[in-house]
């Protein structure tokens, strides 16, 4: 497994337990230092967990209004935990991170390989449907500026 991929399952899995337990602020860093420790012993570069993982909340009611928008039929806290989240960690990645970094069709393949390993047996499809009319629907103008 990459790097950057373990970064993603490790971001997810933390977010995962956050919001399953209620998103106190004041739990998350400790459960992304436990998930560090457990999930990615001799890690080299941990930062770009902490960089998803600040990324999706300081964004998280703009990447929440955007998924509401573009599937109405699923209020958010009706999608299942684990599709919410990789939904946001692909959202961040699709509109605030740098494309050269990270290329919109790779972070929409990753969400889709997060739910299909972390996910019930719909979630890769559900993901792909999700992302890929957001991709198709969205201008993305500028660093978090979507139309």
């Amino acid at each position: 497994m990459g790097s950057r991929h373990l970064s993603r399952s490790i971001a997810m899995q933390s977010l995962y337990e956050w919001d399953f337990y209620g998103k106190r602020p004041e739990d998350l860093e400790k459960i992304v230092e436990k998930n560090i420790k457990e999930f990615g012993a001799g890690m080299e570069k941990i930062e770009f967990v902490w960089q998803i993982i600040k990324g999706v909340i300081e964004h998280m009611a703009q990447i929440d209004k955007i998924i509401e928008k573009s599937a109405p039929e699923w209020p958010i806290d009706q999608i299942t935990i684990i599709d919410r989240n990789v939904l946001r960690i692909g959202l961040y990645e699709l509109i605030y991170e740098n494309k050269e970094e990270v290329p919109p069709k790779v972070a929409i393949n990753e969400a889709i390989e997060l739910a299909k390993t972390f996910g019930g047996d719909s979630s890769g499809k559900f993901i792909n449907g999700v992302l890929g009319t957001i991709y198709k629907t969205i201008d993305i103008k500028e660093e978090g500026e979507v139309k």
